[in-house]
């Protein structure tokens, strides 16, 4: 698929996703959303990517909801009338999917289910989705002069893209109904300190430290191994009893212990390199477990 809002770059097993509307400072639209939902799910099928990097062009990551277009903006159709049952029983009917749900949503549920690891590096402002974006996202790193905010309340609208899901569990309940019920516009230093952020760096030097850390990801680390360790992760957290946790551990385990962990059990004992021949394209057959409907 050839984007349009987006570039799709892979250097040595890195991808580099870029949101590339520069001159509306990466505005998101509904194309984006279902260019973004391709990209992830494209590179989480594609064993020549290990892991991905997220950034955007310009001076912007992205400045949040393109507004200027006509009718709803955010791409909904005004003429249904949805309910909860509609969202439980018809998600993938395409009335509700195009019409209904919210499309920063479905992107990071695309993020979420992503068989690789994905950093966010903030070179500038984020905002409204152009933030939530990235809570699905594994790391967030940021420019210093990067500028934050989730200021859905000074457009009468609520938090979207999942993050009453993510946010919570990123920074904890306070710090998330601070900063969604003010909607104030923080710096990196705010997000640094409220648990957003790993880390700041000078615009220059925020992309290398992002490859450098992806690197960590994925050199002489088994594809299957990560996979599966960023979905338990993920998901093992939100069960709600360890049992749950217990039971996927026990198969990740079983099933690594008799592919790629005999290699890697060999190359410690040899004081060697491992050469992992798993590929994430190929995953144990317990995976996916637990799929939400």
């Amino acid at each position: 698929m050839a984007y349009s809002t987006l570039t799709y770059d892979i250097d040595d097993r890195i991808l580099t996703l870029t949101l590339n509307r520069p001159d509306s400072l990466n505005a998101f639209t509904v194309e984006m959303a279902h260019e973004l939902i391709d990209a992830f799910r494209r590179a989480s099928d594609d064993d020549a990517v290990g892991a991905i990097v997220v950034t955007g062009r310009g001076r912007a990551f992205c400045a949040g909801m393109d507004l200027s277009r006509a009718g709803n903006v955010f791409g909904l159709d005004e003429a249904q009338s949805p309910t909860l049952s509609d969202m439980r029983e018809r998600l993938e009917d395409p009335a509700i999917r195009d019409g209904v749900r919210d499309t920063g949503g479905r992107v990071t549920l695309a993020i979420f289910d992503c068989k690789k690891p994905v950093i966010a590096a903030i070179n500038g402002p984020a905002v409204g989705i152009g933030l939530t974006m990235t809570l699905a996202m594994d790391i967030r790193m940021a420019a210093d002069s990067a500028r934050m905010g989730f200021v859905f309340g000074r457009l009468g609208i609520v938090p979207e893209a999942c993050s009453s899901w993510f946010l919570p569990r990123l920074v904890g309940p306070q710090q998330a109904l601070e900063w969604v019920l003010s909607g104030d516009i923080f710096d990196a230093e705010e997000g640094l300190r409220g648990g957003l952020l790993r880390s700041i760096h000078p615009r220059d030097d925020l992309l290398p430290a992002a490859y450098a850390l992806a690197r960590k990801f994925i050199d002489r680390r088994s594809p299957v191994a990560v996979a599966l360790a960023r979905q338990m992760l993920l998901r093992n957290a939100a069960q709600a009893h360890p049992i749950e946790a217990h039971r996927v551990d026990s198969l990740a385990m079983f099933y690594t212990s008799i592919g790629d962990g005999k290699e890697g059990v060999a190359a410690f004992l040899e004081k060697r390199d491992p050469t992992f021949a798993g590929r994430a394209t190929a995953m144990p057959p317990f995976y996916p477990w637990d799929e939400a409907t």
